[in-house]
Parts: C-alpha cells; sequence; structure tokens
C-alpha cells in the first residue's frame, strides 16, 4: 500500500492512528548493543504484554479490544514484531503490523482480539538494558522525610527481578522487612540510546510511558547509605498495564496519585517534578550511555508511609491492594501477599 511515511494507516489506543514516520533510520549511532533496524517507527501505539495460553507476547491496545499480535503473526506468517521489546528495538515488519492495526480497527478477525476485561497481563519488558530510579524528585516528598532538594538527580537502580506488571502480586510474607512502603511513579521507556543527548531533544528518544510503583522496603533501604536493599525485593518495580507511545502524552502534565485499600494516599502532578523526564535523560547520558528499552522510574511526591510522623505510621502488609493511576496511562493494580 503506496503512501507517505506520515500517513495514518491504523488505529491505535483508544482510536488514535497507528502512523509510520521517518527518523529510525536518520537516527545517530548510539552505543547500545541491540541495533535497530532501519526502519519507520510506528506512533500512536499503546501497548502490553499478554499472557495466553500460547505464552507472552505483544499486545496491541484498538477500538475493538487488544490486538493479540503474537497471535496474529503465528497464523500470518507475516515477520511481525511479537514481543514489546522487538518493537521498541525496531525489529520485525512495523509496515505490516501497521496495515494490521488498520484491519484491527475494522475487520480483523475476532480470534486476534481480546476484549480489554479477559486480559492476563505480563511483563512489559522483562530483560530491560537497565532500571533507573530517581529519588527525591519532589519537593514535597524530600521535605517529608527531612531532607533538603537535591541540586542534581540522585540515582539508584533495580535489577530484573524486580520487574512485575498489572494486577500482580509482591510477596512480603516471610520476607525480611516489615516497613512495607508505596511510592506511585511515572515510568518511561526509552526508544532510542546515546551519550550527551541535548535536553532539548531528549524526549524525542522515549519510546513511551507508564504508571509505576516503586515498591519499597524501608527498613532495609535505612541499613545502609546506599539504598539498594530496600528497593530491590523480588516484584517491587511494577508497571503498567499499558506503555504508552510518546507522541500521546503531554509528559509535563499529568495527575497522579496512589490509592491504598481504596484511600486516595497520594496527589500531584508531573510539573511537579524537580527534575523533568527531559532533563533526567539528558543528565544520565551525561555519565553513561542509555540505551534502547531502559526503563526509568522518575520518582514519587509526597504522602508516602515515611513521610507520616512515626506514631502514625502503619506499614503496608499482606492483603492490601494498591492502585497507581497516571492520566491517561492507566491504572495498575498489585497485591500483596
Amino acid at each position: 500500500m503506496a503512501q507517505d511515511r506520515r500517513q495514518v494507516i491504523g488505529m491505535g489506543a483508544l482510536g488514535v492512528g497507528a502512523t509510520l514516520v521517518a527518523g529510525a533510520a536518520k537516527a545517530k549511532p548510539r552505543a547500545a548493543p541491540r541495533p535497530r533496524t532501519a526502519q519507520p517507527r510506528l506512533k500512536g501505539l499503546t501497548v502490553t504484554t499478554l499472557v495466553t495460553a500460547a505464552g507472552p507476547g505483544l499486545g496491541v491496545r484498538t477500538v475493538r479490544g487488544v490486538l493479540d499480535v503474537a497471535g496474529a503473526e503465528r497464523d500470518l506468517k507475516q515477520g511481525l514484531p511479537v514481543t514489546v521489546a522487538a518493537l521498541i528495538d525496531g525489529h520485525g515488519d512495523l509496515r505490516a503490523l501497521g496495515a494490521l492495526l488498520a484491519d484491527a480497527a475494522a475487520k480483523a478477525p475476532a480470534r486476534h482480539l481480546i476484549a480489554e476485561h479477559k486480559v492476563r497481563f505480563g511483563n512489559i519488558l522483562d530483560t530491560p538494558p537497565k532500571i533507573i530510579c530517581v529519588g527525591l524528585n519532589y519537593a514535597a516528598h524530600a521535605a517529608e522525610g527531612g531532607a533538603a532538594p537535591p541540586k542534581e538527580p540522585i540515582l539508584f537502580n533495580k535489577y530484573n527481578t524486580a520487574l512485575n506488571h498489572h494486577d500482580s502480586t509482591i510477596r512480603v510474607t516471610g520476607e525480611p522487612a516489615v516497613e512495607w512502603d508505596y511510592e506511585a511513579e511515572l515510568v518511561m521507556v526509552m526508544g532510542q540510546g546515546g551519550r550527551h543527548i541535548p535536553e532539548d531533544q531528549a524526549l524525542d528518544h522515549v519510546f513511551g510511558y507508564a504508571s509505576g510503583n516503586d515498591f519499597s522496603a524501608r527498613d532495609l533501604q535505612r541499613r545502609s547509605a546506599q539504598w539498594m536493599l530496600g528497593k530491590t525485593v523480588d516484584g517491587s518495580g511494577p508497571f503498567g498495564p499499558w506503555l504508552v507511545s510518546a507522541d500521546q502524552v503531554d509528559v509535563n502534565n499529568l495527575d497522579m496519585k496512589m490509592t491504598v485499600n481504596g484511600q486516595v494516599r497520594q496527589s500531584t502532578n508531573t510539573r511537579l517534578m524537580i527534575f523533568s523526564c527531559a532533563q533526567i535523560i539528558a543528565y544520565c547520558s551525561k555519565h553513561f550511555s542509555l540505551e534502547a528499552g531502559d526503563v526509568v522510574f522518575t520518582g514519587t511526591c509526597e504522602g508516602t508511609i515515611l513521610g507520616y510522623p512515626k506514631d502514625k505510621q502503619v506499614w503496608l502488609k499482606a492483603g492490601d491492594r494498591m492502585v497507581t493511576s497516571i492520566q491517561n496511562l492507566g491504572d495498575l493494580h498489585v497485591t500483596l501477599v
């Protein structure tokens, strides 16, 4: 189907057109070890990882349901990207995926579409190159812990074993900690890496955004000057249910809240970040290479249990249910067990 690369060719998230855009082939070489296929990128996508009887695979949200791209590829054999990681890396035939999305909006076979309420969600990514986290990135959160706002981003990390998904559980029973705490956070996933990325170009390197929760064990976190132990508990880095492509998101103006057992505990807007997403990308890439698929937790706001007076700190426990809600990105549900 001959057409301009910027022509809308299909239906993406909630009726937004999935669009092929030029640019991936013109991107400057990056330090990442996973080379991107030189082809146009799709825009207007809201994606996730579906778990079906055949295993995990790429799902794309459409107005008719979630398109099981991996299932469609098994039937059609068109060389489609079958995982979120492959899509981010530009692997697979993106033009064929765009055409399939156009069909999904109108006449795709029902066997390739899953109603949202029937979707089983998996980890959006299982093996990102890095998971980078930013601490004390809201002034009110720094203040509630008695800290001054940082002059530079405070960085720490999680490991891949911390990755988790929507409608998941985190085990706290039998773990060597008791001070369990929530942290609602905006998560960004890089679509293109590099070094010394200019701040005014930084958001062009983002693939998409998601709702996240930097779930923390505060007693482990405070055992040393390093926060690692309290931040790397298995399953403590959930994000989802959707990864929304960056072209659909005004990342500097998103309402965000955390609800625990139906009670709102945190509420803010991303415009109140000390360091914006663009500043975080520029700062990180000044010091080390960013790569396509890197996951970045951008920091939490005030309202954490850690910020309560000590006599009012009631730590989370098995059975508690946390919901991170970010405007236009969706509600991330996690239950403690």
